[in-house]
């Protein structure tokens, strides 16, 4: 079946929203230096934040997160790792973190793990970097694999946060599929291969990066 062009999308986009008003929505990923450049204990944080926030308000995750970087040694992933339990246990008596267990314990955890990565490709970001954003979903699978409470649109979603190009099957996203590419939503590995063929082509299509694309097709269903 052939993909559908792109082009009918970005006007309805446009038609719904305004061409300026897209236009400043729209995310710009980093560069692969830019990925590679940024510390491994910013990922750490901004992956963790994200961990806290699935469930609840961003808005109250953030203004708690001051607390955690303080909580967390700044998330340097080898004081992190080296955390006993006795400390882990003390936070859940720390009024200004969202106590909730699972949830602390995946940051030592995802500490672990990343260090793990570490080691096999010097820093985080020189991984994330080199992954290619035509296997993003790839990508999502390796991060829920190895990591934490990565699974669901949490790997997703932190990839759009640290910057790495990532489409987000989003509940408008999902719609925009169904509606022009005539797609089911999708419920596994080979779903989500079709959306990534889906998205690859329209990246070679229009030369944007999944992110805009990702969001254009959001906004082209979605008011």
């Amino acid at each position: 079946m052939p993909i559908q062009a792109f082009a009918p999308i970005l006007e309805a986009a446009r038609t719904r929203h305004g061409v300026a008003a897209l236009e400043a929505r729209l995310p710009k990923p980093k560069s692969a230096a830019e990925l590679a450049a940024t510390p491994d204990d910013r990922y750490l944080s901004d992956m963790c934040r994200r961990v806290f926030r699935a469930g609840l308000k961003h808005s109250l995750v953030d203004a708690k997160w001051p607390a955690f970087e303080e909580a967390f040694e700044r998330f340097e992933p080898r004081r992190v790792r080296a955390m006993p339990d006795e400390k882990l246990e003390s936070l859940l008596g720390d009024t200004r973190l969202i106590r909730h267990w699972g949830k602390l314990k995946s940051v030592r955890d995802n500490a672990a793990a990343m260090l793990e990565i570490v080691a096999e490709r010097q820093s985080f970001g020189a991984w994330l970097a080199a992954w290619p954003g035509d296997d993003i979903v790839g990508l999502w699978d390796t991060l829920a694999k190895r990591f934490s409470q990565m699974g669901g649109n949490s790997g997703p979603s932190f990839l759009r946060m640290v910057g790495k190009d990532s489409f987000i099957l989003s509940p408008s996203v999902v719609a925009g599929l169904k509606h022009w590419a005539g797609m089911a939503p999708p419920k596994n590995r080979g779903d989500r291969a079709a959306a990534q063929a889906v998205f690859n082509g329209w990246a070679k299509e229009t030369g944007r990066p999944l992110s805009q694309l990702s969001l254009i097709l959001a906004m082209s269903v979605d008011d």
